[in-house]
């Protein structure tokens, strides 16, 4: 009897390690997993980081890296990932440029001519500035908006991608060989009318219709063609990001309904803070490497990138 007793109690610890075991591999199971989708979300944020600001188009790169690293993710929460980290890039602008494009503060002005009043403590130069990136982003804003889920079921494809890469490389090759004599019409922020923005904002709104094109992309060659210089060019690119992408930030945000897993919250940070750190550094470079280089090199890597969309999606898979 007492031998069928200590058998028994041998059998349920026997059972109970067994099952702690177990419990410590699936633990540990569920860490790596944990793991891997960080690194996946730090990766995504890298890709983002570079490709928002350089004119390549970072939907072509997004639609690549999603083919070979996948999150193990549903479809909606991807797409909020997606706004995620292009809020961590847009972040890096707003901090870069918040001297730009902060109106608020005290006027270094003196004498006879100094702004009196409230004026005082308002830059009339950025309030203006924001008046003309309020007005070139009216295209993209209703007709984008208004259409955005007709554009996507239409467009939004390998292939039609991959022929908007090619399209607007083929534009930047031809803006700077037609231009690379000419001097800028434009040299300044103040310089830019209201009909030159409007007319970026339509080249803007092509970005929205076609992903692929690049949305730095297609308002840096619109600038470009407007006779535009390319350090204004890019930086008013840059700003018409912020109300645009803050946005769609929101926009998806409240379509989402801010409710997260702890881990889904932590693939977020993540992302968002990778998309952050590399934007800052990609901006920073962008803007030193156009003052002494045009941007042709852009458009041949995404001539090669669009062939290579094409091969893979066409002949390879």
């Amino acid at each position: 009897m007492a031998h069928s007793f200590q058998t028994l109690v041998s059998h349920i610890f026997i059972d109970y390690n067994k099952e702690v075991n177990q419990s410590r591999y699936i633990q540990k199971g569920l860490l790596i997993i944990m793991i891997i989708e960080l690194i996946k979300a730090f990766l995504f944020g890298i890709v983002e980081g570079i490709t928002e600001w350089l004119p390549i188009s970072s939907t072509g790169h997004m639609i690549l890296l999603d083919q070979f690293v996948k999150l193990d993710v549903s479809k909606s929460f991807y797409s909020m990932f997606e706004v995620v980290i292009q809020l961590g890039a847009i972040m890096a602008v707003v901090v870069i440029y918040w001297n730009k494009i902060w109106p608020f503060h005290k006027s270094r002005q003196t004498g006879p001519l100094a702004p009196t009043g409230i004026w005082r403590y308002v830059d009339k130069d950025i309030i203006i500035m924001w008046i003309k990136i309020v007005i070139a982003c009216l295209p993209a804003g209703i007709i984008g908006v208004a259409f955005n889920d007709t554009f996507e079921k239409l467009f939004y494809n390998p292939v039609s991608v991959a022929i908007a890469l090619i399209v607007f490389g083929i534009a930047f090759i031809w803006v700077e060989t037609v231009h690379k004599n000419k001097r800028a019409k434009i040299s300044s922020l103040a310089e830019l009318s209201y009909y030159t923005v409007i007319l970026i904002g339509f080249f803007q709104l092509i970005a929205a219709v076609f992903p692929g094109t690049s949305r730095s992309g297609a308002t840096i060659v619109g600038a470009l063609i407007l006779g535009v210089s390319r350090t204004v060019a890019t930086e008013f690119t840059f700003f018409l990001a912020i109300p645009v992408m803050f946005g769609a930030s929101l926009f998806k945000l409240l379509k989402f309904g801010f409710v997260f897993s702890s881990a889904e919250l932590l693939i977020l940070i993540v992302g968002l803070i990778t998309a952050f750190v590399s934007s800052i550094i990609v901006i920073k470079f962008l803007m030193q490497y156009i003052k002494k280089h045009d941007f042709k090199v852009f458009g041949w890597y995404r001539i090669v990138l669009g062939l290579l969309v094409l091969l893979y999606f066409l002949v390879i898979k």
